[in-house]
């Protein structure tokens, strides 16, 4: 009896045993089940929906870019891709060696090259990997994704693949819009081109839907300032495909993309090439002169002074932004970056050079409303002068701080220009003169202008600040003072500072855009305009889209605190100096210049004054610009200013040429016409060219006769303004 009742014990708790695994068994079933259903259901939810479902982002058409006469300078073209999709290729194995024998006839894509890991490491239409080894590839990835065997073929062979259709199944053209720059290399630096999104912006681009890898961005010229007007929106797809990758249908309604909108720009194709042609025509035949490659670089820019409007900005040397269409290879993106004179810079508004004689608009115009000098007071302009170079106002003269300083006649004409006024000072460009209008001289003019004041002149012609207009890394240019110096340079300001400062020398630095506008502001009767490349904003139904900009380069489809209407055109005035207040007032006195807490005008008739002695550099028999190869003679009344800049910097400290009284020099020039009614400004300049009269002088007096003739041409047509299109 005891023995059954053992037994019977031992049984109930061996299935008792059992029982309790088999319930931890289920426990850990269904707090597992609990788990995945309840607490992640929707991660696993999600997941699931990844898993059968995919999102297609569409790519927009990139908006076309025009010049102002609806001549298209940037448009997308059909480029033709050999692609196959590896689940749609045929079973038997031989069948597939010979559609990859035939193809590799018309493409020149080898059959057998390399290894599948190595096409791991190739960019798609790159050569190297064969076709069994980007197929292969492409089918342990998503076997009905589209593997690119050869990109850009003609449309000859695409049409040859499409007719092979049936015989070649798996295989076909995939029509990819690249962009086509139509007048290339003239306009490069303006336009500029695309590249892949960079690693740092990949992020906010998949927020707006596009895919990186595939969908390019602005990386110079208008193309990147403008890219959020020209880029568009992506449009989206929802489809449901299979363990495979392949589409069995939409879930969601599709969601077509928004072209981007067009860009009218307001260059002149045919000023442009006009403008080109001067200026690389004459360092050409300069160099050819020299025996030597001596003028490097240059740039020339011409702009409507009323309007702020850039009718032609060359930069020289420039690349072929067409070799960047499809991606930029990496051997010419190395020799353009290593190349010395910086051909992908667009040295018009990103370069800083010493200006020289041309900055003299700006001391003339402070020292003549300053009361520095009388209009009719006679300055003697001997060859070279000697200064007390002061550190501190009252520091003493003695032999060791006297210093010579030179006129740029002195080697022609050691006796100088003699007794001149102040018209004649601008004529003809004496540098002694402008020594002592910046920094006085003896009781001949016992308060020069100084560097504070002379700086607040230079901003209002606009100097020392980026120019606003429609480009990316436009530089500021500097217009040095004490504090910079001791910031700077660890050194206090010195009265040889001013004076060369006063001619544009020294620290004195700024972009040739800067140079043009300081000349536009003169002629514009001291109204400074914004300059802008953009004429109008265009949708793809030919209707013009107004927009706003600030001065960051903002966009907004309506007006905001700060901001100018872009498109349609209409000019913008920064200020006019004549009447806006943006000047501050300084006493000075004894070396010392001090803020009175007032802001003052330019006098109008000082600005005349400006325009009459940049007119008698023109007519005048010793003026700059009154030479055969410049304006002698002209039929349209000129006004200008020339300008030859001394400059050390690392190429002329590599070649040894930065010795005193041998320096390089820079040339530039200056000019606007018609005098009575200006409508065109133009400057010139040119790298380690010499005199600017002679050098960059007839560039400009080119690109003025392109500019009439063109004018005229319009005119004959019809067309209203001579430069409306």
């Amino acid at each position: 009896m005891s023995t059954v009742t053992s037994h019977s014990r031992f049984l109930g708790g061996r299935l008792l045993t059992i029982y309790i695994v088999i319930g931890l068994v289920f426990a850990v079933f269904f707090s597992r089940l609990f788990n995945l259903q309840i607490l992640q259901g929707v991660d696993w939810t999600v997941q699931a929906v990844k898993n059968h479902t995919r999102a297609i982002s569409v790519p927009p058409a990139r908006g076309i870019i025009y010049d102002r006469n609806g001549f298209v300078l940037a448009r997308n073209v059909a480029s033709y891709n050999i692609v196959i999709i590896p689940a749609y290729l045929p079973d038997d194995d031989s069948d597939i060696q010979r559609i990859y024998r035939e193809l590799s006839q018309l493409s020149g894509v080898p059959v057998n090259q390399g290894t599948v890991e190595e096409a791991k490491l190739i960019s798609p239409c790159t050569p190297g990997p064969g076709i069994t080894q980007l197929v292969a590839l492409g089918e342990s990835l998503a076997p009905y994704d589209q593997v690119k065997i050869t990109c850009n073929v003609s449309e000859e062979a695409a049409l040859i693949i499409r007719e092979h259709a049936v015989d070649w199944p798996g295989v076909s053209i995939e029509i990819e819009p690249v962009r086509d720059y139509t007048t290339g290399s003239l306009t490069a630096n303006l336009v500029g081109f695309l590249g892949p999104i960079p690693a740092i912006l990949e992020q906010d681009y998949r927020d707006q839907g596009f895919r990186p890898g595939r969908d390019k961005v602005g990386y110079a010229g208008v193309e990147a300032s403008l890219d959020s007007i020209l880029v568009g929106q992506p449009g989206k797809r929802v489809v449901e495909v299979d363990v495979a990758g392949k589409e069995l249908g939409n879930l969601q309604p599709p969601v077509a993309p928004v072209a981007g909108d067009n860009v009218m720009l307001t260059i002149d194709t045919r000023l442009q090439a006009a403008a080109q042609a001067a200026l690389v025509g004459e360092i050409d035949s300069w160099n050819a002169w020299h025996g030597y490659l001596r003028i490097s670089s240059g740039v020339a820019i011409a702009m409507n002074p009323k309007t702020g409007e850039i009718l032609a900005m060359v930069s020289y040397p420039t690349y072929e932004n067409n070799r960047m269409a499809r991606f930029i290879p990496t051997y010419y993106y190395q020799q353009l970056s290593q190349d010395p004179r910086h051909p992908l810079l667009n040295t018009a508004v990103s370069a800083t050079y010493p200006p020289g004689s041309v900055f003299k608009l700006s001391t003339a115009t402070g020292a003549l409303n300053e009361g520095v000098v009388r209009l009719d007071q006679i300055i003697s302009a001997p060859g070279q002068i000697f200064l007390c170079e002061k550190y501190s106002p009252n520091e003493p003269c003695t032999e060791r701080n006297q210093r010579p300083f030179v006129d740029w006649i002195f080697d022609k004409n050691p006796e100088g220009f003699g007794q001149i006024d102040f018209l004649h000072c601008i004529a003809w460009s004496s540098n002694v003169c402008f020594y002592k209008l910046a920094g006085g001289f003896e009781d001949e003019i016992p308060e020069g202008l100084g560097i504070l004041r002379l700086k607040q002149y230079a901003r209002a012609l606009g100097y020392d600040q980026p120019s606003g207009v429609e480009l990316l890394g436009e530089a500021s240019g500097l217009i040095p003072d004490p504090t910079w110096k001791r910031i700077n340079k660890g050194e206090n300001w010195s009265t040889g500072d001013t004076y060369i400062a006063g001619v544009g020398q020294g620290y004195v630095a700024s972009t040739p855009i800067q140079v043009l506008m300081s000349a536009a502001t003169i002629a514009n009767n001291g109204k400074l305009m914004q300059p802008t490349i953009i004429r109008a904003v265009i949708d793809g139904d030919g209707n013009t889209v107004r927009m706003w900009r600030d001065s960051q380069l903002n966009f907004y489809n309506s007006p905001v605190s700060g901001s100018w209407q872009m498109s349609p055109f209409q000019p913008h005035a920064r200020w006019d100096i004549t009447t806006d207040p943006i000047i501050k007032d300084y006493r000075c006195e004894g070396g010392f210049c001090a803020e009175t807490g007032l802001m003052k005008t330019v006098q109008p008739w000082v600005v005349s004054k400006i325009q009459e002695g940049m007119r008698l550099a023109i007519v005048d028999a010793r003026g700059t610009l009154n030479r055969e190869t410049s304006f002698q003679n002209y039929p349209i009344a000129v006004a200008g200013k020339t300008g030859t800049a001394e400059y050390c910097d690392d190429v002329a400290l590599a070649n040894n040429r930065c010795r005193y009284g041998e320096w390089p020099t820079h040339a530039w020039t200056v000019a606007y016409a018609p005098f009575d009614d200006p409508e065109i400004v133009i400057v010139a300049f040119a790298y380690n060219a010499g005199e600017g009269a002679s050098v960059a002088g007839p560039i400009v007096k080119k690109i003025m006769d392109a500019y009439f003739e063109i004018k005229a041409i319009n005119i004959a047509q019809g067309l209203s303004g001579g430069q409306q299109p």
